[in-house]
């Protein structure tokens, strides 16, 4: 998270309390604000990450939500990368189209006129991206329904030595 600087600050003395503040900004700001772009893109469609950023922004604010769902977006890069696995909530008709669009954008040849059609076409068949749009809305639902059941906890017990000297 720090060289995209979106750890928070810390500020701490000896074994004092540590107060956590803003995002510390100390990192490659050009990545940084592509990952929060992505992070407005995210909260607009449907799935887990939109869930994320309703739940955070209703506590905290939009702005707040989608710095938090940018660091997620790249903790979640980050794995994906590291395990060479694909993002579980992908539609593969969107994909397909995107990864064909690039390979034209980059100068694979067309394939107009040969009679077949390719991975691509998935998406413009609009049942398949219905059900796609279906699958993302009810993961949606199911991280609204695991969060539901958490128990909101207390204020953080102190964990230092001033609070083993009040004993």
């Amino acid at each position: 998270m720090s060289y995209f600087g979106l750890n928070p600050r810390v500020r701490q003395s000896g074994l004092g309390l540590a107060q956590y503040g803003r995002i510390s900004k100390h990192g490659r700001s050009h990545a940084r604000a592509m990952l929060v772009e992505a992070a407005w893109a995210a909260a607009k469609a449907p799935g887990p990450l939109r869930a994320f950023f309703l739940r955070i922004r209703n506590k905290r604010g939009h702005q707040v939500a989608a710095v938090a769902v940018a660091r997620k977006l790249a903790v979640l890069i980050w794995h994906l990368l590291t395990k060479e696995q694909d993002y579980f909530w992908a539609g593969p008709a969107l994909v397909a189209a995107k990864q064909r669009q690039l390979a034209l954008k980059a100068g694979a040849p067309g394939e107009r006129g040969v009679g077949r059609r390719g991975s691509a076409y998935a998406y413009n068949v609009k049942e398949l991206r219905n059900s796609e749009k279906a699958a993302a809305e009810n993961a949606e639902r199911a991280y609204e329904l695991m969060v539901r059941h958490w128990r909101s906890r207390g204020p953080k017990r102190r964990t230092d030595a001033t609070n083993e000297e009040r004993l």
